[in-house]
């Protein structure tokens, strides 16, 4: 295994990016260190940037809305001169293994959808503030904004590159964004997106590339101008899950407690990753509560980054992207829980009834985005309800997540622990949705919505493997006599698979229902851009991203496939 890809950091370590911060206005300024890469053989010049740059932005839009809960608009611009973001560094593109090229855009992805949804779901609004040349990746970060305002002087202008240049697609959902968020018209989308020199000036706004230009001798103040604007306009909706935004202080994210073992196996405090190399697999445990739930979201806050739901979603998405990252030849996960799911339940219902206080909204949106990160992740997914579980509420989600789940059935020989249940709560009808818009058990049971319907009943019922089964909410329940031989033969077979197959499969089968702009990122733009990232025209000897910078185009097969 080569270097350990680590997704923590903190301001302190930031190399990339800085952040004032006058009351609800933010200014996030991008100012990438060229040595600063996560790699050598590359300099990010032209504020182009790899994982590392990314890395410290993800990390900023999650303190953003944990540490900075007053801040109402971010402005995001460049520290250099002439440039805004040259994208992602080719260099990087070119050397990089293809796995990390297709997790790297899959990283990007994620991280623009988070402060994308930021002004729905927090009301911190993103201002694209562009001097200079904003092409590729750099672009893509401002698309993700919610306000994008270009300065008009003759020389500044968007482009999305990739085609023409390189032979590849815009990664960071650029495409999408264009036609489905800028709805800019086809026709147009078609010419800009072959045109390496971009648009600039009145042709930016008249084909709806950005929404307003302004002379350089007046950039500045009306950025603030419109900065201050949209934070007195998103105030009043503090009350949209966020009460108290601005009166309360944040709370502090402090490091995660984290040690990994010699056999890549990881240990935090509420989750437990065991990998085994050989068999290709992990397993991840997430342990419930152990201590009651807090009296109400006052209290919850006063416990800060320890307060159980977010410690726990913290800890789990580190997992997913140490995973992705570090141990790619381990395709299948076991997803597994412990615990009492009556005292989860207790803590997820403080939350749920707390939800007009601004940190109760941001740890259940963290939860979404958190559970995202598992249905977007190329690996494949078994959840195992055993004794002693705590699937309940926001832990169920992880069932309808997984490729499949296994229930055990009766008392076990020789098991003492507490019966495998299933508890659904009201939060598993409408909190925790899936790129596609619907919850997991909508698109669970796509084909007979009443189902969902009379699920409601159950909420609050610790429903054992035989009510779980005939409501559909396993794939299957099995005794003490079969368990462990099972369950053992279903796991090595899947490992077996192809990778490639199994990738294809699932990213297939999860995603039922409505196509929305997220669905179309993540399973149909990422699908193309995996097969062209292996394709000659692109990587190969003589493509277009090892040509790059010679002054020499690639020399293309022109069959079209």
């Amino acid at each position: 295994m080569g270097k350990v890809i680590n997704f923590q950091t903190n301001p302190s370590k930031y190399r990339h990016w800085s952040v004032t911060y006058d009351g609800p206005v933010a200014m996030l300024t991008m100012d990438v260190d060229e040595d600063g890469g996560l790699f050598d053989g590359y300099q990010l010049k032209l504020n182009s940037y790899d994982l590392s740059v990314d890395i410290e932005l993800n990390d900023i839009v999650q303190r953003m809305r944990f540490e900075h809960p007053e801040v109402r608009v971010v402005v995001m611009q460049s520290g250099k001169d002439k440039v805004f973001c040259a994208g992602a560094n080719i260099r990087m593109l070119g050397g990089a293994a293809h796995s990390h090229k297709v997790n790297f855009c899959k990283f990007t992805n994620e991280t623009r959808n988070a402060y994308e949804a930021a002004e729905a779901e927090s009301g911190q609004k993103y201002i694209a503030a562009i001097k200079g040349a904003c092409a590729g990746g750099g672009y893509e970060l401002a698309l993700a904004c919610n306000h994008i305002i270009l300065v008009d002087d003759a020389a500044s202008s968007v482009s999305l590159p990739e085609v023409p240049l390189l032979a590849v697609l815009p990664g960071t959902g650029g495409l999408t964004r264009v036609t489905d968020k800028r709805m800019v018209r086809r026709d147009l989308a078609d010419v800009f997106c072959a045109t390496e020199e971009g648009v600039k000036g009145k042709r930016a706004v008249d084909w709806r590339l950005v929404d307003e230009i302004v002379p350089t001798s007046k950039f500045d103040a009306v950025v603030a101008e419109r900065a201050a604007e949209f934070a007195a306009e998103l105030a009043p909706a503090a009350g949209r899950g966020a009460a108290g935004r601005g009166a309360v202080a944040g709370i502090t994210l402090g490091p995660l407690e984290r040690s990994i073992a010699e056999d890549g196996s990881v240990a935090y405090s509420h989750v437990e990753v065991s990998v085994d190399r050989a068999a290709r697999t992990a397993e991840i445990t997430l342990k419930g509560p152990g201590e009651a739930a807090p009296t109400d979201m006052d209290a919850m806050h006063a416990q800060g980054d320890q307060a159980y739901l977010l410690k726990l979603a913290r800890e789990f998405e580190d997992a997913i992207l140490h995973l992705r990252l570090n141990e790619m030849e381990c395709g299948l996960w076991t997803l597994r829980t412990q615990g009492d799911p009556e005292l989860l339940a207790a803590h997820e219902a403080v939350v749920r009834d707390g939800a007009d206080h601004w940190l109760a909204n941001e740890i259940r949106h963290y939860w979404k985005r958190t559970l995202k990160r598992l249905d977007v992740t190329s690996r494949s997914l078994v959840a195992l309800v055993e004794h002693g579980s705590c699937f309940a509420g926001v832990l169920a989600e992880l069932i309808w997540a997984a490729d499949r789940s296994y229930m055990m059935e009766d008392e076990f020989d020789g098991d003492n622990r507490p019966m495998a249940t299933i508890t659904l709560s009201e939060d598993n009808f409408g909190t925790y949705l899936m790129g596609n818009g619907l919850t997991r058990l909508q698109t669970r049971f796509l084909g007979t919505p009443d189902a969902v319907d009379r699920m409601r009943e159950q909420i609050g019922v610790m429903m054992e493997a035989s009510e779980a089964d005939k409501h559909g909410l396993v794939t299957m329940i099995m005794d003490d006599i079969d368990w462990e031989d099972e369950i053992r033969i279903i796991l090595e077979e899947r490992a077996s698979f192809s990778p490639d197959a199994m990738t294809g499969m699932e990213a297939n089968l999860r995603f039922a229902g409505p196509e929305t702009m997220e669905t179309r990122i993540f399973g149909r733009l990422t699908a193309w851009q995996n097969w062209i990232f292996i394709r000659p025209n692109a990587v190969g000897e003589n493509g277009a991203l090892q040509r790059y910078g010679t002054g020499i185009r690639g020399d293309f097969d022109m069959e079209r496939v």
